[in-house]
């Protein structure tokens, strides 16, 4: 990490009619000095949250933002330059800078240096790419939270007890020889159980997290021709999946988003599932069932034409519910095609139709819809906002799996210690867990981070940033 070089980077986008320069580091504004001519007095001698109007000779006239250190983004001395958005003059003025003495910054750099000179911690830096890749109000608002510092205020919590912890036994062992024990066990335990309950509590979360970081997974499964194609394309209000009266039309998944009330849903059209003799059909029909496993919700579609009887629908539904786990996952049953029913079918059979109680215990939905005519699907979007479970829930959420595992890594060096107390194991064996468990809590936070941590964290932000 070269944290003495002053660094520039775009920080804005394509399009626009203004584009800005970020430069960073120590003797930033006097370089600056050199490119650019300010009516009266110089950049360096600028104060901190001042904006200057300049001139860069021959180029363009420009705005500079002067940010001082320690009060700026980075922590160090910083400026953004405002030109007109020609690629001509940012290229021209990236080269002009690289002359004067600075370098193009690498991915995330500005985040980077903010992290190491103690402006967030590595968990707020994280949310900093959140938020630029956020794409619905739900993913924005965690981000937010986090860079905030609302998740950090729980590890700090965390932390605390376990810093508390560990100095009630390591004050024993200076004491050691005299076999005394100064800790409070019951004060012990009610800190170790209430720090292993906040970590999982933690990483549990990472599943709604996790869903509302990338997407709630929402799998559309049934037999062939029962409408999955012609629901995705009315769900995302696009004709995206072909939709064919050929059986086995479609033989992979099909992925799309769509936002829902503030939630970003992932669709997964799947191929038909049937008995099928057909290689490339079997092929799709597996991933079908793969795709079922790992979605969080999954609508499993039944042609009402061709349900004859009570005990054809409850046969349906009893294989849509066998791709599920009711543990985790949400089932609606999705009756399709209503509106090619005459009105004497509905009364007799559709009406008649409903769940097994076994399977309605498990928490499964049933809803009447033509994905065709549009029917029934403003409740179908208000059942899968209800089921994705990020509507109703609130707080603080993981959304990194590298968080969410050293949270339960954590939580396992804790139990650890808990078990270790009840067998009345010395306090030098017990700290050495401890220990453990604060390290790996510091990393989440950045407090114990490697440099290739740090690589390969930063490596994936967007160059300015």
């Amino acid at each position: 990490m070269r944290s003495d070089d002053i660094i520039f980077a775009p920080a804005s986008g394509q399009g626009g009619a203004i584009s800005i320069i970020r430069v960073s580091g120590e003797g930033c504004l006097e370089m600056l000095d050199s490119i650019v001519r300010l009516r009266h007095g110089t950049i360096a001698q600028t104060p901190g949250f001042s904006l200057r109007f300049g001139e860069i000779p021959g180029l363009d006239e420009v705005l500079v933002s002067v940010f001082r250190a320690p009060r700026s983004y980075t922590g160090e001395d910083m400026a953004e330059l405002s030109c007109h958005a020609s690629q001509f003059i940012l290229g021209e003025l990236m080269s002009r800078l690289s002359k004067a003495g600075g370098r193009v910054a690498d991915a995330g750099e500005f985040t980077q240096r903010a992290f190491l000179n103690g402006k967030m911690d590595l968990a707020q830096a994280e949310a900093v790419a959140d938020i630029i890749s956020s794409d619905s109000s739900a993913q924005h608002r965690v981000a937010f939270n986090q860079l905030r510092g609302g998740y950090s205020a729980e590890l700090s919590e965390i932390r605390a007890r376990l810093l508390e912890l560990t100095s009630l036994l390591e004050l024993e062992l200076d004491f050691a020889e005299e076999d005394v024990q100064f800790a409070d066990r019951s004060r012990l335990r009610e800190l170790l159980d209430s720090s292993i309950e906040h970590c999982t509590h933690l990483a549990d979360s990472f599943r709604i997290g996790n869903a509302v970081r990338n997407g709630v997974p929402v799998a559309i499964v049934g037999a062939p021709n029962s409408g999955k194609s012609t629901l995705l394309n009315a769900l995302l209000k696009d004709d995206r999946a072909i939709v064919s009266n050929i059986p086995g039309t479609t033989r992979d998944t099909v992925e799309e988003c769509c936002v829902l009330d503030g939630i970003l849903f992932r669709f997964i059209d799947t191929a038909g599932i049937r008995a099928a003799s057909d290689e490339i059909e079997k092929l799709g029909i597996a991933r079908t069932r793969r795709k079922a496993a790992e979605a969080q919700i999954i609508l499993g579609l039944i042609d009402a034409s061709k349900v004859l009887s009570a005990s054809d629908f409850e046969a349906s539904v009893r294989d849509l519910a066998a791709l599920y786990d009711s543990e985790w996952q949400k089932l609606i049953i999705l009756v399709n095609k209503v509106d090619l029913e005459p009105l004497n079918k509905n009364v007799s059979t559709l009406n008649n139709f409903v769940l097994p109680n076994d399977i309605k215990a498990l928490g499964a939905a049933l809803l009447f819809i033509s994905a065709k005519k549009g029917l029934g699907l403003d409740k179908l979007l208000e059942q899968l906002v209800s089921s994705s479970g990020v509507a109703s829930q609130s707080g603080t959420f993981v959304t990194n799996a590298r968080h969410a595992a050293a949270l339960r890594e954590v939580a396992s060096a804790l139990s650890k210690v808990r078990s270790g107390m009840d067998l009345g194991l010395s306090s030098d064996l017990l700290s050495e867990d401890l220990r453990s468990a604060l390290r790996t809590l510091g990393s989440i936070t950045g407090e114990i981070t490697s440099d290739e941590v740090l690589g390969e964290i930063f490596g994936k932000f967007c160059i300015g940033k």
